[in-house]
């Protein structure tokens, strides 16, 4: 057992303003370590002016930085992707401290994650190009131009990774980024903010603004702010899409869901079970896109609980320090409270608990239900926590009627040896994202988001392009004009 030490969380200032870090004015936020409840640094929240003051700086820094060639923006990027790279282990051991993961998903999952986006991007910007259309002698060219100064609002399962997922194709584009991140999870993006001022982003391109809803809300009806991009739940997309769309704002929504994991009997078992884990109880089970509705035709269903239980006892839960910690801390004491919750609704609804249960403290166990029925609260609900339902099918037809039976549409997956089939259920799927014999892998090179009310736009890829930048069309004449009077 190796367990490090924990780093000084205190940063320089809460926000970070036209490319100084500076104080807030607001209230203050204090930031807890997940895993004993202690207060790891004190932030104050951006006032209400300090908002208007990064939109501003936003807004007069934006044209010079969307005039210079996209290669060059590009390069900035993949400087402040290698400088992450070189940080790793700080940044690591920031992020279990900030979340409560533990140091071994921290390592490979988050600020990785982000380093591969500002890469990728970079790397794009220069191969983003109009469209020629010819017309006879005439022709019309379009042009992919910046959209000004974007809001971004983070979530606090993946803070760091979420600031990168949605900085880099708006930055590459020429826009500007006033970012919130979440009040639970404020340290990683100040980090952020830093190292592209040393990549060489100039100042005020990413702004930092810290605080709870109203300093969201203030920064969402800001004037001088062209588009919003949030990661958070329904009820808190509602929200701000209905605020954003009083000043037509473009708007991209990466909400919750209830994602349906369907294991078809000729399945490979242990790749079944493996991917049921990845997709229920990685990161304590807080990814809006997990599997929680897990779909098991009758055939393997007895082997797939007993396979799932028996793995499922080696899990090592604790100090996220630990190398050797698999499962750590809930967030919150506030979110433990609301998983234990719907863990206490689901045995009084009468679903079968296979394992784990109510935890102690900051841990809440990878949790098993069996014989649940599609009517019950843990199966309709999103919990944002390790709480896997398990329900028996027995075809094809019915489990597609079943599993997009639902309101959301994040993800989907599907296990089977028959790739034929595979492919039916992935079109058959209403998910913005579907796996075929695998979850919740999501690299950059493709594009994520949902459907329905999972949200719309799409993060990553060449897709998310088109959600940060606006199309002109210049329509070009070659000869005279024929006027009618």
């Amino acid at each position: 057992m190796t367990v490090l030490a924990a780093p000084d969380a205190q940063p320089k200032a809460s926000l970070y303003i036209n490319g100084v870090a500076v104080e807030g004015q607001g209230a203050e936020l204090a930031v807890h370590y997940p895993y004993t409840g202690e207060v790891i640094a004190s932030l104050r929240e951006a006032s209400t002016a300090q908002v208007a003051e990064a939109t501003a700086a936003a807004a007069a820094a934006q044209p010079a930085w969307a005039a210079l060639r996209p290669i060059e923006r590009g390069r900035v990027l993949i400087r402040a992707a290698q400088i992450i790279r070189e940080r790793a282990e700080e940044l690591a051991l920031l992020e279990t401290m900030d979340t409560g993961k533990p140091i071994q998903e921290t390592r490979v999952a988050d600020w990785p994650s982000g380093a591969d986006a500002l890469e990728y991007f970079g790397g794009l910007a220069a191969t983003v190009t109009g469209q020629m259309i010819p017309l006879g002698g005439d022709f019309v060219y379009t042009i992919r131009e910046a959209l000004g100064v974007c809001a971004g609002i983070g979530a606090w399962n993946y803070p760091s990774q979420i600031a990168c997922w949605k900085a880099a194709p708006a930055l590459v584009m020429g826009n500007a980024m006033v970012f919130k991140p979440s009040e639970e999870t404020p340290l990683g993006v100040l980090k952020l903010a830093e190292i592209l001022t040393e990549a060489g982003l100039p100042a005020g391109i990413f702004n930092v603004v810290q605080g709870r809803g109203a300093v969201g809300a203030a920064l969402v009806t800001d004037p001088l702010v062209a588009k919003v991009s949030l990661t958070g739940s329904v009820a808190t997309g509602q929200k701000v899409y209905a605020a954003a769309a009083e000043g037509m704002r473009h708007v991209t929504m990466e909400l919750g869901g209830k994602s349906p994991l369907v294991i078809f009997d000729d399945a490979s078992l242990e790749d079944a079970v493996g991917a049921a884990i990845l997709a229920n109880f990685y990161s304590s089970g807080q990814i809006c896109s997990n599997g929680t509705r897990v779909f098991v035709q009758e055939g393997i269903l007895p082997a797939f609980l007993e396979r799932l239980s028996q793995r499922l006892e080696s899990v090592k839960i604790g100090d996220p320090l630990d190398e050797d910690t698999q499962h750590g801390p809930i967030v919150s004491p506030v979110q433990a409270g609301k998983i234990r919750a719907a863990i206490a609704k689901g045995e009084a609804e009468g679903a079968r608990l296979v394992c784990g249960g109510q935890g102690e403290g900051a841990f809440v166990p990878p949790t098993v239900f069996a014989d649940a029925g599609d009517e019950m609260f843990i199966v309709r609900e999103e919990i944002f926590g390790p709480v896997m339902s398990v329900l028996s099918f027995a075809d094809e037809a019915e489990v597609v009627a079943r599993a997009n039976a639902s309101p959301y549409g994040l993800a989907a997956g599907v296990f089977t040896r028959d790739l034929a089939r595979g492919h039916r259920m992935a079109a058959a799927l209403q998910a913005g994202t579907t796996w075929i014999n695998a979850y919740n892998l999501t690299p950059v090179e493709a594009p994520f988001g949902g459907v329905k009310l999972s949200g719309f736009g799409r993060e990553n890829s060449a897709a998310a392009i088109e959600h940060y930048s606006q199309l002109k069309s210049v329509y070009v004449a070659t000869g005279g004009v024929d006027a009618p009077y």
